[in-house]
């Protein structure tokens, strides 16, 4: 059959099940966004920019399992590659495409607008190879081949693609496939699969302390499901990693806790640490999740699951893929029926009740924030005082959380959050933004309101960075931002005043603006005045092991908090037990 390329292009996005795509327009694209138009089942949403476009793509990738967004060639390609990167260091599958100037500008090096003048058409495809798996510019030629190549491989490896579209063949007709696009995992080859599978059947019956550890790519590869089927059928306790946080059933029994290394609960870290079969799935142990890779796993009993491949012990296995293998040894293992001693989880952020009275603080926040969040809402977490205490609160089941403790980009979550309430508008969904993060990003605040979408915002309002303020320069004026009436912006950027504003200053103010975002019917922003200073314990004890590892021995430090400085902050600051 035949199709204008664009429209293939269109098709192909559809069959991949996405029903968005992000964007800014620009001259380059615009006849590829008039055939997105043209489709009904899917819909063109615009940012206010194209580093936006990219966290929302990556917002939606999280909940809705695949995205798509759009940029100008150049420009705006390069104001978006942050956030490409970061939905490839936290493996998010993110179709990039650009539109660029016309075929006929390429092969003649035209010194065109939105380039270099240099007649180099391949610098910003060089650039996008840092931060893609694949890459490929369309051409009549080639376009149903590279348009299929490229989408099999960002879903293959999870991660985000980049597509060139000139803008002069989008409506060029070409011979395509009448078949769907196919995004399958790729098959384990059998004698791998087998042998793999009954080893490790074999290292679970023999365990006497069996323990499963699950990172993000649990998730993001569809296991986590087989995991848990796992741990039922042979009672084997799990825990997660920070970037997995609320991938597992925290309600579970069998949910131990997140595994930070030396910075886990002691129970947490016990189970796993001590392990005489520890079972990781995609597992990867960076600083931020390990507490400066102060893991300490016996690599003799770790048997590691990972995409497309495992390793038991010290023995490497290649071409076993991580659903079949999980799915082939629940099918070998025999059940395991006796108690092994599971112990509930430490939540580190106490329940109510506490005093109504008094100024608001992190320890009076984060409690009335638990008890607030209900099963199956999407909770997002900014880095800083904000993801400190949600990745340490125990979770009600079917609740999801985002966040971006990997790449870690402040400003990340306002736009992220646009992206997973379009592909999951029926879900609620609650952000925790800092003051400097929010002013990064803020502009999408304005998308937010144009849809007419009704999440519930927090803004931590503590007078600038306060994480780095932390780690140094406590008293620095380059940690300072300026204090806007952040409550009065919903107002500012839609005409239509469809937003509830509070701004809350003490306990007491929280308990109302909470009763009142809970019956809410549009959305709410909640403006939360906060001591500069005031922290989770687990955050200052994350700041201080980055102060230590960043500047070595004989650099920069804090001066030393006084006696009362550090009795006044524990008073002020939750107990929290993991970074």
């Amino acid at each position: 059959m035949r199709m204008q390329i664009g429209a293939f292009l269109v098709r192909r996005l559809i069959e991949a099940g996405i029903r968005h795509v992000f964007g800014v327009p620009g001259d380059f694209n615009l006849s590829f966004l008039e055939q997105i138009q043209a489709e009904k089942n899917i819909e063109f949403v615009g940012n206010c920019n194209e580093l936006n476009a990219a966290y929302a793509a990556d917002g939606y990738a999280r909940t809705s399992g695949i995205s798509a967004f759009v940029t100008t060639f150049g420009v705006g390609d390069l104001g978006a590659i942050s956030g490409i990167a970061g939905s490839y260091a936290e493996n998010l599958p993110v179709v990039h495409i650009t539109g660029t100037p016309p075929l006929h500008a390429v092969n003649s090096r035209a010194l065109i607008h939105h380039t270099l003048v240099d007649g180099d058409y391949d610098n910003i495809g060089r650039c996008m190879s840092e931060f893609t798996v694949a890459q490929g510019r369309i051409t009549p030629a080639n376009a149903a081949y590279e348009i299929d190549r490229v989408l099999r491989s960002c879903w293959l490896e999870r991660r985000p693609v980049h597509l060139q579209l000139p803008s002069d063949i989008t409506h060029i007709e070409v011979d395509v496939p009448e078949s769907s696009l196919a995004l399958e995992d790729p098959k384990s080859d059998p004698g791998q699969l087998r042998i793999a599978s009954q080893r490790i059947a074999r290292a679970i019956q023999a365990a006497k302390c069996p323990a499963i550890v699950v990172d993000a790519d649990a998730d993001r590869f569809g296991v986590i499901d087989l995991v848990l089927e796992l741990a039922e059928k042979c009672n084997i306790p799990c825990a997660c990693l920070t970037p997995a946080k609320g991938a597992l059933d925290e309600g579970s029994r069998l949910f131990i806790g997140t595994y930070a290394g030396a910075a886990s609960a002691p129970t947490v870290r016990s189970i796993v640490e001590n392990a005489d079969c520890l079972i990781g799935v995609g597992m990867r142990f960076t600083d931020t999740s390990t507490a400066l890779f102060s893991q300490r796993i016996n690599v003799e009993t770790y048997i590691d699951l990972r995409r497309h491949d495992l390793s038991i012990g010290t023995t490497q296995m290649p071409g076993v893929m991580l659903k079949e293998v999980l799915a082939q040894v629940i099918a070998e293992v025999n059940p395991v029926s006796q108690s092994l001693g599971i112990h509930a989880p430490v939540d580190p952020v106490v329940s109510l009740p506490l005093s109504v009275h008094g100024a608001l603080t992190q320890a009076t926040l984060w409690p009335r924030v638990k008890d607030f969040i209900k099963p199956g809402d999407v909770i997002i977490g900014e880095a800083g005082t904000s993801h400190a205490s949600l990745s340490s609160m125990k979770l009600p089941t079917g609740a999801t959380y985002i966040a971006q403790p990997i790449w870690g980009a402040i400003g990340y979550t306002l736009p992220a959050l646009f992206g997973s309430l379009v592909g999951a508008s029926s879900r609620r969904h609650l952000l925790f933004i800092g003051d400097g993060s929010f002013q990064l990003t803020v502009q999408e605040l304005s998308s937010i309101l144009r849809r007419d979408l009704k999440p519930i915002i927090f803004l931590l309002n503590n007078q600038g960075y306060t994480i780095e303020r932390l780690i140094l320069g406590k008293n620095s004026a380059y940690n300072d931002v300026n204090n806007w009436r952040y409550a009065e912006l919903p107002r500012v950027l839609d005409q239509r005043n469809h937003a509830i504003s509070l701004v809350v200053e003490s306990t007491a103010e929280l308990d109302a603006a909470l009763q009142k975002a809970a019956k809410a019917d549009r959305l709410v922003f909640i403006e939360l005045k906060l001591p500069m200073m005031d922290a989770p314990q687990s955050l200052r004890k994350f700041a201080e092991l980055f102060a230590d590892y960043d500047y070595g021995e004989r650099g920069p430090r804090n001066p030393p908090e006084s006696a009362n400085q550090a009795a006044e902050t524990r008073e002020e600051s939750p107990a929290d037990e993991a970074v």
